[in-house]
């Protein structure tokens, strides 16, 4: 197949988004298929084997939004793909669903980001109008494709709940090879864990942006527990006001690759803090990493953690419970070593392979010369 993957969000930036269309080519192109990326400029000119076409775009809260003109059309007339792949679609993304549409290229969404949640967070005392404005527009925009993917089963029935049509069930995968808890006996990690936890402390950690809608601020209820040193790994607009409200953790900025895999490593507990999330990802990288780890009983991460097993879930209306979760495992290592290592085994049948496997079956399926179109 030929595959036209229209993303809100591609290199230079670095985000969820950005992260899973560059494990889709990579597996689409080990699995000898063609694709072009159309996201907002500037971006690379080439993705490996595949060609990236801009179109134009503006920043917006340090974020790259593309413009839905008219070089979109023109991008997929000259490209002539088998199917358009939507990834998280909202501005460029929905230009690429109605072009294709009126084309009649077959389409298949990605439903990622939260954006109702995310716009009501910057809304103060419009936040009701603002969420129900943008199910709206996400419901308009995803009744132009095919088919809706949806990253967690929390997600697949809110969706439904908005009258969003044709949604399914896609996961995420994880890299494996990278996030492994062999990293932990490398002397990068023994030398990193040294610097944070000179006293052999318990490393309870957060990686990810550093954003509102992450509420990282939840940190605050664990950064003085007895017995631990805390880690943030990231970068984002609400850092310093986060170095200011976390004075004693250990802020190391952004990681990727090797150097993300090996923070990872270094810590004890994973505590993820955002309760919109879609998904997720930070986690299984975590469990990959061999990690126990903690987060809200909302969204995503309820398709992820099995409570008791490869970590806790905590109630985020209750005032306390991210601390007395995390407070269950300071010090006690056999439960970290139980869960992490139950974690790790979860992990090993979600690669990317075999997801990108998945989503491929949902091209042909929308591609097939018998499936039926719906109506304009």
């Amino acid at each position: 197949m030929r595959v036209a993957i229209v993303t809100e969000s591609f290199l230079p930036s670095l985000n969820g988004v950005t992260t899973s269309v560059c494990r889709v080519l990579d597996h689409l192109a080990a699995r000898g298929h063609e694709a072009v990326v159309i996201c907002p400029g500037p971006a690379p000119e080439r993705y490996g084997q595949f060609r990236v076409r801009t179109v134009q775009g503006l920043t917006v809260r340090q974020f790259r939004i593309g413009l839905p003109t008219a070089d979109l059309e023109r991008i997929l007339r000259e490209e002539k793909p088998d199917v358009v792949h939507a990834a998280s679609p909202f501005g460029i993304g929905w230009r690429g669903l109605a072009v294709a549409r009126n084309l009649g290229i077959p389409t298949v969404a990605i439903y990622q980001t939260d954006m109702p949640s995310y716009l009501a967070q910057h809304a103060g005392p419009l936040a009701g109008r603002i969420t129900n404005v943008s199910w709206r527009w996400i419901r308009h925009l995803h009744s132009l494709a095919d088919i809706t993917l949806a990253p967690s089963s929390a997600t697949l029935r809110e969706l439904g709940a908005h009258g969003v049509p044709r949604a399914a069930l896609w996961s995420r995968g994880v890299d494996t090879e990278l996030y492994s808890p062999e990293l932990k006996q490398s002397d990068a990690v023994r030398a990193l864990r040294a610097c944070v936890a000179p006293n052999g402390e318990t490393i309870v950690g957060y990686v990810g942006r550093l954003a509102h809608e992450k509420q990282v601020h939840r940190l605050a209820e664990i950064a003085d527990l007895p017995g631990t040193a805390l880690v943030v790994v990231g970068d984002g607009p609400t850092r310093e006001k986060l170095e200011q409200l976390l004075p004693k953790a250990h802020f190391l900025g952004f990681r990727q690759g090797l150097p993300l895999a090996e923070a990872y490593a270094a810590l004890d507990v994973f505590v993820h803090t955002g309760c919109n999330e879609t998904f997720g990802q930070t986690l299984q990288e975590a469990m990959a990493a061999g990690l126990p780890v903690v987060a809200p009983a909302a969204g995503g991460p309820l398709d992820i953690v099995k409570p008791g097993v490869t970590g806790y879930l905590f109630d985020p209306n209750t005032p306390g419970a991210l601390r007395a979760t995390v407070a269950t495992l300071v010090d006690d290592a056999a439960t970290c070593e139980r869960m992490g290592a139950s974690g790790r085994r979860k992990m090993e049948v979600r690669s990317w392979g075999g997801v990108v496997d998945e989503l491929i079956g949902f091209y042909g399926a929308v591609v097939t010369p018998t499936y039926a179109r719906p109506a304009a």
